[in-house]
């Protein structure tokens, strides 16, 4: 019975890290199109890592919560764009926007929401699980 209480800390914790997930993909796309007058000024994308929470020894096998160890900025170079008519373009004509793919960000936020959306199902049957344990000790 206690397994099952556990199914809600690791399902509680992946739903957190995904909440982190889902802000960075949507920073990440407000800021795509962006423009800097230098590189070091561009927005840099956020990518969260994550970890499994190890738990005390000898519960091998069991089922452990992920946590967010760090959100990581991007290390790719900026795009240079040729604007010289762009009120940030400096004196060569050029800003600089980030190297981020909207196409890869929405891909990234499908899979977010989705897992997202996975583990409140999980929580619910396990709730529903529980409801029906506790029913039949009253039968």
């Amino acid at each position: 019975m206690s397994n099952l209480f556990k199914i809600f800390d690791v399902s509680g914790s992946a739903l957190s890290a995904q909440s982190v997930r889902l802000n960075a993909i949507a920073s990440n796309m407000a800021n795509a199109q962006v423009a800097s007058q230098t590189p070091e000024g561009a927005y840099r994308a956020k990518h969260p890592v994550f970890a499994t929470v190890l738990q005390a020894a000898g519960q091998s096998g069991s089922a452990t919560p992920v946590r967010v160890v760090s959100v990581l900025e991007s290390q790719a170079e900026p795009l240079a764009e040729y604007a010289p008519n762009h009120p940030l373009a400096n004196e060569q004509g050029y800003i600089f926007k980030p190297n981020v793919s909207v196409v890869e960000e929405m891909a990234n936020m499908i899979s977010a929401s989705r897992s997202y959306q996975n583990n409140v199902e999980v929580m619910n049957t396990t709730k529903q699980l529980l409801l029906r344990t506790l029913q039949l000790g009253q039968s």
